[in-house]
């Protein structure tokens, strides 16, 4: 589907009005030059208040999309967006640009304006939730083998000085 055609069809449903106006706010409501941002990335400039009060409202939009129809699969794939935004945009620096960047209310807008005008996304959550908790273990694994090389690491190189 062409961009165009994708405005058109967000502009027209009636259920998507409120959400329509949210997301732009928070993803697309200032412009410097051609570049398009919200009070996402701005909220998330504020340590901890900033990036959960983005959580908050992103997942208020979720919810609301839920309520309006949103298949459990779409539901997945948008708590998913806000999720990853959520917790790379709380990486000091990195996730100031990634909030620039990834605009998850908008992703959620699209996601959600399939599945009521092109039927996409439906059934249920669970493959998408599966191959989360899965991803997650697998990151989870990941960062506790790199802790304790860390941790290995820092061992041999202080024991040497407070043992003297």
């Amino acid at each position: 589907m062409k961009k165009h055609q994708l405005s058109e069809q967000l502009s027209s449903d009636p259920r998507l009005k409120m959400v329509r106006q949210v997301t732009k706010l928070m993803d697309e409501q200032f412009a410097i030059g051609r570049f398009r941002f919200g009070l996402d990335p701005i909220l998330g400039l504020i340590p901890v208040v900033g990036d959960v009060g983005a959580y908050v409202i992103s997942a208020t939009l979720v919810i609301t999309m839920i309520r309006h129809g949103a298949s459990g699969r779409v539901a997945a794939k948008m708590l998913w967006n806000i999720t990853l935004d959520a917790l790379v945009g709380a990486i000091p620096l990195v996730g100031a640009v990634f909030d620039f960047a990834y605009k998850a209310n908008t992703r959620n807008l699209k996601l959600l304006t399939e599945h009521y005008t092109e039927g996409k996304h439906q059934g249920s959550a669970k493959p998408v939730v599966l191959s989360i908790i899965l991803t997650m273990l697998l990151i989870l694994a990941l960062l506790i083998y790199l802790s304790i090389k860390a941790l290995l690491w820092m061992d041999s190189k202080l024991s040497p000085l407070i043992l003297k």
